[in-house]
């Protein structure tokens, strides 16, 4: 079981990652966007690391509902609104005084936050976004059984598989964003959301197991 504690250590190694990687995330976006993905992501790293240092006695669900809310306010395009419905839908099916994360419940995490996600873009697997790496990634999730591993091991699911889907974007052309004029010239080059997203969710697999 991860516990409130354990929990915000994930939390706190996912911003570490994205605050690592947020030039290449940067350089990334350059090719083709904005060049500013790494900026907007280093805001929202940092934005975890204060919440995570301030967090007393709310529920992970309330916690999670909060960060997102504030991420959705970070300044920077659609990815501060993206990602402040990716981490409060975390929480969505989460009970309210479920503070504790088995198999189940991070099953149950993975599963809202596509919902959230799906409300707000219908982007695909295949599209050149985010969703390369979260559609993997909760499907990777829900293949994960109750198992000596708990919670651990569908964390762990699904950063592999968000690894691999934020990979695979490399071989799409964009279909979304100011990359989307671009056609198939972006393909050879990742997306940058989606390998941030993998950031996120390695982090999270990575500090669990810390």
């Amino acid at each position: 079981m991860i516990d409130r504690e354990t929990f915000g250590r994930m939390l706190s190694a996912s911003a570490r990652l994205m605050l690592d990687n947020a030039d290449a995330l940067s350089d990334i976006d350059s090719k083709f966007g904005d060049g500013d993905h790494g900026i907007t992501i280093t805001k929202i790293a940092k934005l975890v690391n204060e919440r995570v240092d301030a967090w007393e006695d709310e529920s992970i669900k309330d916690f999670l509902d909060d960060l997102g809310m504030a991420a959705m306010a970070v300044r920077g395009g659609s990815a501060g609104p993206l990602y402040g419905t990716m981490i409060s839908g975390l929480g969505a099916d989460l009970g309210d005084d479920e503070n504790e994360l088995s198999a189940d419940s991070a099953r149950r995490m993975f599963a809202g936050c596509l919902v959230e996600m799906q409300d707000i873009t219908n982007a695909q697997v295949g599209d050149k976004t985010m969703m390369d790496a979260l559609i993997p990634a909760v499907a990777a999730a829900q293949a994960v059984e109750a198992s000596p591993g708990g919670a651990e091991a569908v964390f762990a699911a699904a950063a592999e598989a968000a690894a691999n889907g934020a990979k695979a974007s490399e071989g799409f052309a964009s279909k979304f964003g100011r990359a989307r004029s671009y056609g198939d010239a972006t393909i050879g080059t990742p997306d940058a959301g989606a390998v941030s997203t993998s950031l996120f969710f390695r982090g999270l697999a990575e500090g669990c197991s810390a």
